[in-house]
């Protein structure tokens, strides 16, 4: 709670954080339990995922690339990569934004660090999205497309996406606590931006506007690991876009976050 004649809101935020980063271990078990109970009488578990990604993944390589003229040992590994990005950034937007919301009993009874919460859910797709890493390596051996040293690229991207899921789960689950309408709206949102983002189709079939692509974060973000391991590296200038959207994203959820952090309880 806060004290309102010592407010000190931006230490507050500024030590939950850092408790909730400190006590990884316990977001991490928690991760794990959520993909236990999710599962819970299933056979295959977290796999069936795995597996409907394969059966997708096969049949939208076959589709599209016979009608965008492109060859299927080319595009295959383009699709695999792109589709399971897509899927980890779809799922850590979507339940960040429920990722207070789904606590609230914990939030009322517990005095835990919310950023526990929002790190449950980043820990949570993670582990979802590593059942998911073996179609790529399947698809760049049976495509014989193997992206070499370059593909160490794609590690700077992947610490600055973990750090953005952080931030999208701060931001999205303050505001979808305190507006119950902003989950339906991100989910909508994120579907428009499956079709408007290079997923299934590449940057090149735009021709001369695909100049204008960095201008959509989700493109940003998302190149910075499928570049290097599919397109052979990443221009300056998205690295630039993607940290530049990572800054808006990373400011606007901590300044929320110091400012109405002690109103969480009385959100949820």
């Amino acid at each position: 709670m806060r004290d309102a004649a010592n407010p000190r809101m931006l230490a507050r935020a500024v030590d939950d954080l850092a408790l909730g980063v400190g006590r990884w271990r316990l977001p991490l078990a928690l991760a794990r339990m959520d993909i236990r109970n999710r599962y819970r009488g299933s056979v295959l578990g977290p796999f069936w995922l795995t597996l409907s990604t394969a059966v997708m993944l096969i049949s939208l390589g076959f589709l599209y690339s016979q009608l965008f003229k492109l060859e299927l040992r080319q595009y295959l590994p383009y699709l695999a990569v792109s589709l399971i990005t897509w899927n980890v950034i779809a799922g850590m937007v979507n339940e960040g934004s429920n990722s207070l919301i789904e606590q609230e009993g914990v939030i009322r009874q517990m005095p835990q660090p919310y950023s526990v919460h929002a790190l449950r859910c980043v820990m949570r797709n993670v582990i979802v999205a590593a059942h998911n890493l073996p179609l790529i390596l399947l698809v760049f051996l049976a495509c014989n497309s193997w992206p070499g040293l370059v593909s160490l690229w794609a590690l700077p991207g992947l610490a600055l996406f973990l750090i953005d899921a952080l931030a999208a789960a701060v931001l999205f689950g303050m505001l979808s606590a305190r507006f119950r309408d902003i989950g339906p709206i991100i989910a909508s949102v994120m579907q428009i931006a499956f079709f408007v983002s290079p997923v299934i189709w590449k940057p090149e079939l735009l021709g001369e506007a695909a100049k204008w692509l960095p201008l959509n974060p989700v493109f940003a973000v998302m190149e910075t690991v499928r570049g290097p391991l599919v397109g052979g590296g990443v221009s300056p200038l998205v690295w630039l876009a993607a940290l530049a959207y990572s800054a808006i994203l990373c400011g606007a959820a901590f300044a929320l976050f110091v400012r109405f952090r002690s109103r969480i309880a009385f959100w949820v």
